[in-house]
């Protein structure tokens, strides 16, 4: 049974890892070199579809962490899992503290209805996300470590 949990909570962060990373890297590109208002209306529109999935993405990897981490207390690799589990939780606070709050006004933006420093405050978004991406992927590698 724990060998099952160990592996679902690893491919469960693994795509979390997976979508965040494109996000930063990818998706972001894409709708910035959109013409027009087509970029801004594409992170609007990103920011409602991913705001409402994440948050369970989120909190569903950290409780999976969690419960291995006190399933496999006497197992080699807890300490990496109890680890990956606190870098887990930096990320949901990152993320309810910093991310969010830019998130839920640019979920709400139109090219009629933004403000005049949307860019920069998409920037700091940005900013703020790779920083996030860094932790989820150390969270990521310290899980896959454990299962060795």
């Amino acid at each position: 049974m724990l060998n099952a949990l160990e592996v679902v909570t690893t491919v469960v962060v693994g795509l979390m890892v997976g979508v965040e990373f494109s996000v930063a890297f990818i998706m972001n590109r894409i709708l910035d070199a959109l013409p027009e208002d087509s970029g801004q209306l594409g992170h609007a529109h990103g920011g409602r579809m991913l705001g409402a999935l994440m948050p369970f993405w989120y909190m569903g990897s950290l409780v999976l962490s969690a419960i291995w981490a006190i399933a496999g207390r006497h197992h080699h690799g807890a300490g990496l899992v109890v680890t990956a589990a606190g870098l887990l939780i930096v990320s949901v606070v990152m993320s309810m503290l910093l991310l969010v709050p830019i998130n839920n006004r640019n979920k709400t933006w139109t090219p009629d209805n933004r403000p005049a420093d949307w860019k920069q405050q998409l920037r700091r978004w940005d900013r703020y996300h790779y920083v996030r991406v860094a932790v989820i992927i150390a969270a990521f590698a310290l899980l896959v470590t454990a299962l060795t």
